[in-house]
């Protein structure tokens, strides 16, 4: 029990820190998943372990802007609440393209891309994006507040945030670098990937445990103790993770980011190849 307790505190650790940099929750968490093994954990369980994780990671985000999402705080001014209304409605409408395109295409993309190549690849490939972005195409950002954030935009990253669906590629590293090709400066990217993470990682992790609750999967004690626990560690991380990276980009860019996930994709690339081997 203790031994599983240490385990579940790991992997609460790692979702509160890849969920919110944009590195790849999923990669690190397949990664995880190939040395640390729960006892007796099914498929389905693990399946539901890394939903509920999901939800503490996303509870922290809700606790920290609580007060600027609330359109109905006391002591906001008739023009705070217009912005919050209308920023909800740029989150809603970032939402479409995962709606549309993402569900449809959520079970099929886990049972084909869920492997360690594809998440090596994408860690690569987006970690070139990154330094590319950083090093290669400096533009003036036009968008230097969420106010100044037109629907068009808010609909265009909702289209990069789809891509996050392939393992390895990260949600926020995929809404980050749509916000900042689209004109936003990299503060503005940064937060506005906490707001779209909220319906999207809720609303995913609510079906998910819908379907595997429907499908008859049956956990132990034990398990749900896990659960409980991995989940309040992601949320306690999450705190700090998103603290950190907001603070960050006020000063620095995305540059170290786009160096860890190339060196993390080559030597993921590399135990593939091992293991194939062997």
């Amino acid at each position: 029990m203790i031994l599983e307790i240490i385990k579940a505190i790991l992997y609460g650790i790692v979702e509160g820190i890849t969920e919110w940099l944009p590195i790849s929750s999923t990669g690190h968490l397949i990664l995880l998943e190939e040395w640390v093994k729960f006892q007796s954990a099914t498929p389905e369980f693990m399946e539901m372990f890394n939903v509920v994780i999901q939800l503490g990671a996303i509870l922290a985000v809700m606790v920290i802007y609580f007060d600027r999402l609330n359109p109905f705080k006391r002591g906001k001014t008739a023009n705070q609440v217009r912005l919050t209304w209308q920023l909800w409605v740029k989150v809603v409408i970032a939402c479409l393209p995962a709606v549309v395109i993402g569900l449809p295409l959520d079970d099929w993309l886990d049972a084909n891309f869920h492997n360690l190549p594809v998440v090596a690849t994408m860690l690569i490939v987006y970690g070139v994006i990154f330094i590319w972005l950083e090093r290669y195409r400096r533009v003036e950002p036009e968008v230097t507040s969420l106010a100044k954030m037109s629907y068009k935009t808010a609909l265009m990253i909702g289209f990069f945030q789809v891509l996050a669906l392939i393992p390895g590629t990260s949600r926020s590293g995929a809404t980050i670098i749509g916000g900042m090709l689209n004109g936003t400066s990299r503060t503005v990217a940064t937060e506005f990937t906490f707001y779209l993470g909220i319906p999207v990682m809720f609303g995913a992790s609510l079906l998910k445990v819908v379907k595997l609750l429907a499908s008859g999967v049956t956990i132990t004690a034990t398990q749900v103790m896990v659960l409980l626990v991995a989940m309040v560690v992601a949320f306690a991380i999450s705190m700090l993770a998103i603290r950190f990276l907001t603070d960050y980009v006020k000063k620095n860019d995305f540059t170290i980011f786009g160096k860890y996930r190339i060196v993390l994709g080559i030597v993921l690339l590399g135990y593939a190849v091992v293991k194939w081997i062997l």
